[in-house]
This record gives C-alpha cells, structure tokens and sequence, in this order.
C-alpha cells in the first residue's frame, strides 16, 4: 500500500515515489517542487514561441515597400519573449517606472514596450524581424544583410513565388538582387563569418 492513513502509527512508510511525505511537503520539498513546475512553464513557452531571424537594411521604408508591398508578407506581433528584459537594452535597469513620475509621458510609453523595426509572418512559426543599420551597397544601392542563410533562402522562396524580377549572385553565400516597382535594385546578401 503506497499510503498509510493510520494515526496510531506514524511511521515513514507514508511515503509518495519513495520519498517521505513530511520531506515533500518540507519548505524545501515545496519550493522544489514550485522550482520545477516553473521551469516545465518556461520550457513549454519557449519550445512554442515562433522562430525569429533578423535582415539589417539600408532604409526601413524601402523595406517595408519590398516586403508589404512586393512580396505581401502580413505583418507579425511581436513575439512575447521579445518583450523580457527589455529595460537593459534601453539602459534603464533597476529603474522602476513608477520612481520616474512626470518624466515619461504616455507617449514615450509605447516606446518602451515595443521593439524597433519592422515585423512579418514569413512561415507559420516563423517571423521576419527587419532593423536598420546597413550600409548602402554598390552604387549606392540599398542593401539587406541576413547572417542566416536559410532566411534568405525563405525570402529567395518568397520572391520566386511572387514573380518579382530578381538576379542571383552567388549561391554560396547567398546574394541575390531584387527590382523594385520604382526600378531601384535591392541587394540581399548573407554575411559569411
């Protein structure tokens, strides 16, 4: 019998997975236990949470007129995980909001929250995240840099699909130039380490 319910004899054979029960419901035991169901949450939500490779461009409205416009990406909510820690990369750690009173308005606030750049659902659970901060290419043209090679090729894909006129450069790394509607060519490369 795995549990022993008699009060005349108290003895350790009350036990659950061959622990004693007194040493699970210990403050140790408890706080065991609340350590492990947390990290069985943090697992599940990251094991779920989407896929997020990041393209670096020359000038973010080109890119929103190439990826909205062109290629009909659907723009993406930023995803959650996105959101942890976000006060160390503004600088602003250890400062609680509510210390800083009258200096942040309701404007500034969405700032705080809200990651720069542009989002899109470029795979069911994968998403696009495009910042600014390349330089212009050969001739001054704009310019997209992707450290990951499997998202350019889903971008490749995507180009492929929508018909838009493109050139392939080179394979490995991958480098390949798009035509935009206002004739300006966009190269998309990926940086090899």
């Amino acid at each position: 019998m795995l549990f022993d319910l008699s009060l005349t004899n108290p003895t350790p054979s009350l036990a659950l997975m061959g622990l004693p029960l007194d040493s699970i419901m210990s403050t140790q035991g408890v706080m065991v236990m609340l350590l492990v169901a947390y990290a069985g949450a943090m697992w599940m939500f990251l094991k779920s949470a989407p896929k997020v490779y990041t393209v670096m461009v020359s000038d973010l409205e080109v890119a929103r007129h190439l990826y909205e416009g062109m290629l009909n990406l659907p723009a993406a909510e930023v995803p959650l995980h996105y959101y942890y820690n976000y006060e160390q990369t503004l600088g602003t750690a250890g400062l609680d909001p509510m210390y800083l009173g009258g200096a942040t308005s309701f404007a500034n606030q969405g700032t705080l929250s809200s990651p720069e750049g542009l989002w899109y659902q470029l795979r069911k659970n994968t998403q696009l995240h495009v910042v600014a901060g390349a330089s212009l290419g050969h001739r001054n043209q704009q310019r997209h840099v992707c450290f990951d090679h499997n998202c350019l090729e889903y971008i490749l894909m995507r180009v492929q699909l929508s018909g838009v006129q493109h050139k392939i450069r080179n394979e490995k790394p991958l480098n390949f130039l798009v035509k935009d509607y206002d004739n300006q060519v966009i190269e998309l490369a990926e940086i090899d380490d």
